[in-house]
């Protein structure tokens, strides 16, 4: 499922991305696109000092969601804030000014690796199991770096995390009637069930950092070994039990031992279960609501959305 509003570029436009990051175009022995983006064009950028990854933004144009208006600031943001505890792209240039270009760039080093989607056939038994204990371990020390306030950065942080989350839910559902999205279930049902169940957010009292799309596409392995968190454009400063989402997407967190032993977590609290409900709840929304803006069409995306749904309801269903 790809972007249709994705900017294509070509070699000189490229080439003079990285003249502004930079970059000596006379040191790039080789480019090229890479399909696994989805709201983002990304390239692969080959030169004789080591690899680049270069990320733009959609054009100013693009149809987005409310808290995708400047994202590009938050996965450089997220990087340098987990550069001391995970194993992150480091930014080597970042521009928002959308001169060189009409959209926000990144340019960052490439980490060593491929994403454990694309390898999720060849790794089982002991690697996967070192893998989700390894995963865990990076996770609970990102948790540990602390913002100055709740919600994402680009759109500005508020003081405690009921008021940053409802507001996210807000925007979403405005999102959904912005793009005439037909969900399953009335938008004015999901208001009311996070707000009957608010006062379980008054339990987070600390802004950790959340990447909040820690799928196995976004995580790249070596053998092994973890080498990479990559995509960070969804971070927030927020409740660390909302990672647990992607980390296990569709499923339990609860039953992956693995992860749970690596990350040093306890049991878990019937608050804890309720406000994951929520976060399953948001992500499932923005995963239905973004497909429209977007442009996704065709048989498997409708088996997703389908998938979606289904678990969207149950969750609900549970609050």
């Amino acid at each position: 499922m790809t972007n249709r509003h994705r900017l294509r570029l070509d070699e000189e436009t490229v080439l003079r991305i990285l003249r502004a990051a930079g970059v000596d175009p006379g040191t790039v022995t080789s480019w090229a696109e890479l399909p696994e983006g989805t709201f983002n064009s990304v390239y692969r950028v080959r030169t004789t000092g080591g690899g680049l990854v270069l990320k733009v933004a959609p054009g100013p144009d693009a149809p987005v969601l409310g808290y995708e208006r400047g994202l590009m600031r938050t996965e450089a943001e997220f990087y340098r804030a987990a550069k001391e505890c995970a194993p992150v792209p480091e930014v080597v240039h970042a521009d928002f000014t959308r001169t060189t270009v009409p959209a926000d760039f990144l340019v960052m080093t490439e980490r060593p690796g491929d994403n454990w989607q694309s390898r999720r056939r060849s790794i089982a038994g002991a690697v996967r199991s070192g893998l989700r204990t390894e995963l865990g371990g990076i996770v609970r020390r990102t948790h540990e770096v602390t913002g100055t306030g709740f919600g994402y950065p680009q759109l500005g942080l508020v003081g405690t995390w009921r008021a940053a989350f409802l507001a996210m839910v807000d925007s979403l559902l405005a999102d959904a009637d912005r793009f005439a999205v037909a969900l399953p279930v009335p938008p004015a049902l999901v208001a009311a069930t996070m707000r009957r169940n608010a006062d379980l957010l008054d339990d987070v009292d600390r802004p950790a950092l959340v990447h909040f799309d820690l799928w196995d596409g976004n995580i790249l392995v070596d053998g092994s070994r973890i080498t990479g968190l990559v995509d960070g454009e969804r971070a927030f400063w927020g409740d660390p039990i909302a990672e647990f989402v992607s980390v296990a997407l569709f499923g339990d967190v609860e039953q992956d031992p693995d992860f749970i032993a690596g990350y040093a977590m306890g049991s878990f609290t019937p608050s804890m279960r309720s406000r994951l409900s929520m976060y399953r709840v948001y992500l499932y929304l923005i995963m239905l609501i973004e497909a429209v803006p977007r442009g996704y069409l065709g048989s498997g995306h409708e088996a997703m959305a389908r998938l979606i749904r289904r678990h969207l309801l149950a969750e609900l269903g549970s609050l």
